[in-house]
């Protein structure tokens, strides 16, 4: 017996997987699968977090439903998937509360903390919130630049320990091979399998939908969203090095390295979630856990405010508009870092830390079948 319905019902499916062995080459589950003879819950936690939800197995999988074996390994590792978000959360108590209600409380912690700046601004001047400030250092006369530091490395430094805590624990429970630390080979490859999305292919052909035709766009908009956010995070990094080492403050001219990033990341994550919320609503339901889509429907729509009000910041930044935009902005990235540790962001950081243990037991087995050496 496992910890969970969901843990027991994981493992019977892999128990008929592992007999049958068929959908072998379509991901890295069914390999990792062939390996165990029996398998604890840090092992089906495994499975479910290296499983992409392409789909194809279950298209191709002769016992799928209406067989009476019933069959269903996207659908089972999906809920066991995001119930292992839950199972590894930190502070544990927090887990559940996002689950249920993640895109509400997202949505007032960001309109909470606009409310805030707006009101704190207006109450002391009201000129400075609808006035035209131009030139550098004009964002800081709606909030000095070291209140505005302070709010927002307080929330994303607990973000940061939070998921550091939850990786650990899941970790962990996974059971990392001897030497994993070591391995830089391993890494290297889960870093190459993550960037690329090599498991999001359905074995060559695409991510399977309701019309069971495949298609790669669930990976193109995957791509826009990693990417959009990642020049998103390398803009602000530059940005801080600009105001610490260089003593430049924002806003900075359009052509400046922070707003060119800024600029191509926010067109990714514009691109990027609204693909994947419309690819979403095409997914054949029986492949897709529909009664957990709260916290994954949150980040995303988290991402999509986020670069929405960033854009409309840098196209009306010189205008009135710029206090209640920036009061807005800053609203919908705090709600963005708090929620990030509880819901679908934390998929991309297991997913990587079971893709990095994946390329460490493949290459344990080659160096076997090699007589120890590879």
């Amino acid at each position: 017996m496992h910890g969970t319905r969901i843990l027991d019902e994981a493992d019977r499916l892999m128990t008929v997987c592992n007999s049958c062995r068929y959908c072998e080459g379509l991901c890295a589950v069914f390999p990792a699968m062939e390996l165990r003879r029996a398998f604890s819950d840090g092992d089906l936690n495994y499975f479910a977090n290296l499983c992409h939800a392409c789909g194809a197995c279950y298209t191709d999988c002769q016992f799928s439903p209406p067989h009476e074996f019933n069959v269903n390994v996207p659908q089972t590792l999906a809920i066991a998937r995001a119930e292992s978000y839950a199972a590894y959360a930190w502070p544990r108590a927090f887990a559940g509360m996002f689950a249920r209600n993640g895109l509400v409380i997202g949505l007032i912690s960001a309109l909470s903390v606009a409310a805030f700046i707006f009101g704190f601004v207006a109450w002391h001047d009201r000129q400075i919130l609808f006035g035209v400030h131009t030139g550098p250092g004009a964002f800081y006369r709606l909030m000095p630049h070291n209140a505005m530091a302070a709010l927002f490395g307080a929330v994303f430094l607990y973000a940061i320990v939070a998921l550091i805590m939850g990786v650990r624990a899941f970790w962990r429970d996974i059971g990392e091979p001897v030497g994993m630390k070591g391995d830089a080979g391993s890494l290297w490859q889960a870093i190459r399998d993550a960037a690329s999305l090599r498991y999001l292919d359905g074995g060559g052909v695409g991510c399977f939908n309701e019309d069971d035709r495949p298609t790669d766009r669930r990976r193109l908009y995957h791509h826009f969203t990693f990417y959009g956010f990642l020049l998103c995070f390398v803009s602000t990094s530059v940005a801080t090095l600009y105001h610490y080492l260089l003593a430049r403050e924002a806003p900075y001219p359009w052509w400046d390295a922070p707003v060119v990033l800024g600029t191509l990341g926010g067109i990714g994550l514009l691109i990027g979630p609204v693909g994947l919320l419309t690819e979403r609503w095409k997914r054949d339901a029986v492949l897709v856990d529909e009664q957990r889509m709260g916290m994954d429907a949150a980040f995303i729509v988290m991402l999509f405010l986020t670069s929405l009000t960033g854009m409309a910041l840098l196209i009306l930044r010189e205008t009135s508009a710029m206090g209640p935009l920036l009061a807005l902005h800053l609203g919908v990235v705090f709600a963005l870092f708090l929620t990030m540790p509880y819901g679908k962001f934390v998929h991309g950081v297991y997913r990587f830390v079971a893709l990095v243990r994946y390329a460490r037991e493949r290459r344990m087995m080659r160096r076997v079948g090699n007589g120890g050496t590879e």
